[in-house]
């Protein structure tokens, strides 16, 4: 997310501007904010996690959805997760499906540029998002996951996965990930698993 926040507006207006634009932003407590360009690696982790997950939604009542969805996190704030699942109906706001209401499982890919504010503020409004059941923040330049599981209403059990032999559990749409499958085609130059 771009650190020069754009003039304030309703999130009416920025519908109509974000549909119309050429770029993706965010809109956070009535300001827009132009999303940053992703890199080589973050583009594959993301393309990995939706192939894992779009094999494992055959014949599932369940969608994965990737960048260009939005969603609506409170009555006012709209963002873009990396990859979005949910199990079930996707409820969408309004007749331009564009803005997903219901998210299960939101992943954010770690950058430099994003990172305080994926931990942070975004992480605030998706723990408050009552249908996230799990939110992971990935690193992008070495392995390491961030598992953020609900629990009840306000606490959250974190799990970290640092090794390629773990695996991602996400119960709450029930799949599973290796670390190894997220990381393929990132981090060739890692130590040799035991």
């Amino acid at each position: 997310m771009s650190a020069q926040p754009k003039i304030a507006i309703t999130p009416e207006e920025y519908l109509t501007f974000e549909r119309q634009a050429d770029e993706k932003h965010e809109f956070v407590e009535g300001i827009i904010y132009a999303m940053a360009g992703a890199s080589r690696s973050h583009v594959i982790i993301v393309s990995n996690l939706v192939i894992s997950l779009g094999v494992q939604f055959k014949s599932r009542n369940c969608n994965v959805y990737a960048n260009d969805m939005r969603v609506k996190v409170n009555q006012a704030d709209y963002t873009y997760p990396d990859v979005i699942a949910v199990c079930g109906e996707s409820k969408i706001e309004d007749e331009q499906f564009d803005t997903l209401l219901n998210p299960t499982v939101i992943i954010e890919v770690l950058s430099k540029s994003t990172e305080r504010y994926d931990k942070s503020k975004k992480a605030d409004l998706y723990r408050n998002l009552e249908t996230v059941q799990d939110y992971i923040l990935v690193a992008q330049n070495q392995c390491y996951i961030e598992h953020y599981q609900r629990q009840n209403q306000n606490q959250w059990l974190l799990t970290i996965l640092d090794e390629m032999t773990q695996i991602l559990e996400l119960k709450s749409i029930n799949a599973e990930i290796l670390v190894q499958d997220i990381y393929d085609k990132v981090l060739m130059n890692l130590e040799a698993i035991n």
